[in-house]
């Protein structure tokens, strides 16, 4: 299974999280679905729950900020060696912190920030928590993207700040997609989508991908246990996917890889 247990590269993706109202619901929701051992975390953590998937961290379930009105949503986090460098960068290249850098115990420290477009995402900077322990395996998360109105203003925010480079693999087809690198010729770590004319997109926003063996049955398992099918299921050169909404609003895609995806990656 491909594991990390060191910090991520920064610009990388490298941690997910949803906010909800109700993380019991979530937790109920979840490791039904996707299979995850879900873990209270320490009491000064204000009720953050810790999802593994064969004992290494994949992900984490917490409730919303105190007092702030906001839908159900995961987050993407981007690693950093800086968190503070990183939020000055994020300013200067016409994004908006939203939450200024903090500690998070003696685990890390981050902040959250939003592109130019509007597309939330957070940044870690790693101490203790290095981020996902497991990744690219049935429930782990495999892949993220952002969805964005402004494409290449996204794409010039996000090489400004993180120094990412960006490969054009929908031109010609039915969609404007981009993967991005952490450097020219280096692998793929995420993927930038031209969501401008595609109905029921939404405001700009980031989607994680989650693995699984089977997405037909995925799907299903989402619907009977209160979630809702947003698209799908439909194969894809990557594997058969689907994106869906749970319980609570937040969306994710699901997909479950191809035997020739999986061996060319």
């Amino acid at each position: 299974m491909p594991i990390r247990e060191i910090p991520w590269p920064a610009g990388t993706p490298c941690w997910v999280d949803c906010q909800v109202d109700d993380t019991d619901r979530a937790r109920a929701f979840y490791s039904a679905l996707l299979g995850w051992e879900i873990a209270d975390t320490a009491p000064e953590a204000d009720g953050y729950l810790m999802a593994t998937v064969r004992g290494r961290p994949a992900a984490g379930i917490g409730p919303k900020p105190a007092g702030q009105i906001m839908q159900s949503t995961w987050t993407t986090y981007l690693a950093t060696d800086d968190a503070d460098a990183t939020a000055a960068a994020v300013a200067d290249a016409g994004g908006t912190v939203l939450a200024p850098p903090f500690d998070v115990m003696d685990i890390g420290r981050m902040f959250v920030a939003a592109d130019p477009t509007g597309a939330v995402f957070g940044v870690w900077q790693a101490r203790l928590h290095s981020g996902a322990g497991i990744y690219n395996e049935p429930g782990a998360y495999c892949w993220n993207e952002v969805h964005t109105d402004g494409y290449e203003r996204a794409q010039s925010f996000y090489s400004q700040v993180f120094g990412w480079t960006f490969t054009e693999v929908g031109a010609g087809t039915e969609m404007t997609y981009a993967t991005f690198a952490l450097e020219p010729g280096g692998p793929p770590v995420g993927g930038i989508a031209d969501a401008t004319g595609i109905p029921d997109s939404g405001p700009s926003h980031w989607l994680a991908w989650f693995q699984v063996a089977d997405t037909d049955a995925t799907l299903t398992s989402a619907a009977e246990l209160g979630g809702a099918v947003l698209t799908g299921p439909q194969d894809s050169p990557f594997g058969r996917m689907g994106v869906l909404s749970a319980p609570q609003g937040e969306a994710f895609g699901v997909i479950e890889i191809s035997e020739s995806a999986d061996s060319t990656s």
